[in-house]
């Protein structure tokens, strides 16, 4: 099984229940196994700020599909979900980013991993965070050691409600 790390966001429409879609497809695919959620965390828009705030969350999952296939299921999902890529940095109902695959460095035309920005980016690393308290590995030991230098508050990243487990996620409510 391999392990990989999504970044998941969203600032247009029903913010938290576009994450809750995008979780559920993912338990629903095959070969998919969700295995940690972050807790749900506001944070201003990067590049383009003119635009709504995001919902962020950083996902755990084990998988029998290769980084290629896990991106084309990624993208699946956003499509799904109605993802129209207007402008770079631009709003979305929903983005899947790969940020780890296993220990892996991969360079593709069409996937890079570990993430190119993800050690920029406090709305990344703080759910990242938030599910490797013990860092595993050297990627997300550079992740936990960045956040350090990092102000939370600075970056705008505000914890918007606390997720102890996937099913308490996933579960609409009413």
């Amino acid at each position: 099984m391999n392990d990989v790390y999504l970044s998941i966001g969203t600032n247009i429409g029903e913010r938290y229940e576009n994450l809750q879609h995008a979780v559920k497809l993912l338990m629903g695919t095959e070969g998919v196994e969700v295995e940690r959620i972050s807790s749900v965390y506001e944070t201003a828009a990067v590049g383009f700020t003119n635009q709504a705030d995001f919902l962020n969350i950083a996902v755990y999952v084990k998988t029998i599909h290769s980084s290629s296939e896990m991106l084309k299921i990624c993208q699946s999902i956003e499509n799904e979900l109605g993802r129209v890529r207007e402008f770079r940095w631009g709003p979305r109902i929903i983005d899947l980013d790969i940020l780890l695959y296993n220990h892996e460095n991969i360079e593709t035309e069409s996937l890079i991993v570990p993430h190119p920005r993800m050690y920029e980016r406090a709305f990344v690393l703080v759910p990242l965070i938030d599910i490797t308290p013990t860092p595993e590995n050297k990627q997300l030991q550079l992740a936990h050691r960045t956040m350090e230098q990092l102000d939370r508050e600075k970056e705008g990243v505000i914890l918007w409600k606390t997720i102890d487990m996937v099913d308490e996620f996933v579960r609409f409510e009413s």
